[in-house]
């Protein structure tokens, strides 16, 4: 049972934040070659221990905020669920090593193991006591946006696009379907897994099931934005759409078409909302609508079109909604600035959300529109200090160090994954 006071329920982008699931960078991502970087999703090699220092740092702002016990690393979750649940662990072991093509007597090897050094070698693809590597790292599980949403009180498991993904998503069902915290949202039959051939086939088309979480955003209880993008595409948001209206999760399901680019992988890289009234946007797609635009299909069967994400939320969501530009608008720097993530903000309540401390005409923009800017490592002495309380913090723009953390083409956005939220 979960403490009273805590729930699975998501119902916004900026209600405060109570719990979140994230991933510090781990050992895999050092055993990226250059050769193999693409192929493994990631742009570039890093050096991390530094990207982890910098990790580090978000994650104590994240813990400031909601509490230490209230930001949940999936590698300590993975390794509850191992130990709640030792038949579904089998399982999963026997399907990691089909999926990786390992011989099967590798599978009592692995079942001895204890726990946390099973959940380790899961995540990395190393076998520390053997000293052998067994599978290639996930180095996009840092991610953890993409592995699931909470979209109100129902949780999507996500099935991602490229064959690289793939363990990330093994170990992800995984712990929503064993670990306790996820019980009641199991047991209330919540829990809505998008790799379910039974429930979300491939089409007759041979369309396949393909949707990561930086494109999946609930703007309101009433509205879900889904992104059709280079990860995910319109024959999933389709499918989604009915099994979400026909349950009666929410009442329109709207599609974000940007261009099939990797600069604009999914709509969290071009657009985030970070106060009630306010939003960070990439100019050319979400005010503009260059190779983009909006299909609302709703509950009744009816459907909307917009020429854009700015005419759709002004129109439905908030008139009112004031767009803060990436580069502010200015090319090159809005292109510059939008590949660093300026657009890709988590908010931790209305009004104060974290950033890549790399993005200088973005902070002009967000200085223009009444923000703080103030440094993260500033922030926690103060917090440290007793100066400043969290509580305290408002219409603020957190800047994180970001030398590493920044190559990895992801922001704070892409590296949580909210359970509950005000």
């Amino acid at each position: 049972m979960l403490p009273p006071n805590q729930k699975i329920h998501v119902a916004s982008e900026i209600g405060a934040l109570k719990r979140v699931i994230v991933h510090r960078p781990d050992a895999g991502i050092a055993r990226i070659s250059p050769r193999r970087a693409g192929e493994l999703l990631f742009d570039d090699i890093v050096h991390l221990p530094q990207m982890q220092e910098e990790h580090d740092v978000f994650t104590n702002v994240l813990q400031a905020f909601v509490g230490k016990d209230n930001v949940l690393e999936t590698g300590q979750l993975l390794a509850e669920a191992l130990q709640n649940d030792p038949i579904a662990k089998r399982e999963m072991i026997a399907n990691i090593l089909d999926y990786e093509e390992l011989p099967p007597q590798y599978a009592e090897l692995l079942l001895n193991l204890s726990e946390s050094d099973l959940s380790t070698t899961l995540i990395t693809g190393h076998l520390e006591k053997e000293d052998h590597i067994l599978f290639d790292p996930i180095p996009n599980f840092v991610f953890t946006r993409d592995i699931a949403v909470t979209v109100n009180d129902h949780i999507l498991i996500l099935k991602a696009a490229k064959q690289a993904r793939f363990r990330e998503n093994f170990l992800a069902r995984f712990i929503f379907q064993s670990h306790p915290i996820f019980k009641e949202t199991r047991d209330a039959d919540k829990i809505i897994n998008l790799n379910r051939v039974d429930l979300f086939p491939p089409s007759k088309k041979g369309e396949i099931i393909s949707i990561e979480g930086g494109d999946v955003m609930i703007i309101n209880k009433d509205y879900l934005l889904i992104g059709c993008s280079e990860r995910t595409n319109a024959y999933t948001i389709r499918r989604l759409k009915d099994y979400l209206v026909e349950r009666g999760v929410v009442k329109n399901v709207v599609q974000i078409n940007i261009p099939l680019d990797r600069a604009c992988m999914h709509i969290d890289t071009v657009f985030t909302q970070i106060h009630n009234n306010h939003m960070t946007a990439y100019k050319p797609i979400v005010v503009d609508g260059l190779s983009s635009n909006v299909e609302v299909h709703r509950s009744n069967g009816k459907s909307t079109f917009y020429p854009s994400v700015k005419d759709f939320i002004r129109a439905e969501i908030n008139p009112h909604m004031k767009f803060i530009l990436a580069g502010d608008g200015e090319s090159p720097y809005q292109e510059r600035e939008q590949w660093t993530d300026g657009c890709n903000l988590v908010t931790l309540k209305p009004g104060v959300a974290m950033t890549y401390d790399r993005n200088p005409k973005t902070e002009a923009a967000f200085k223009d529109y009444g923000y703080k800017i103030v440094p993260a490592k500033k922030l926690l002495e103060q917090f440290k200090s007793g100066i400043l309380k969290p509580e305290q913090v408002e219409n603020t723009i957190i800047t994180l160090p970001s030398n590493e953390l920044s190559r990895a083409r992801g922001g704070s956005h892409c590296m949580t994954c909210p359970i509950e939220r005000a």
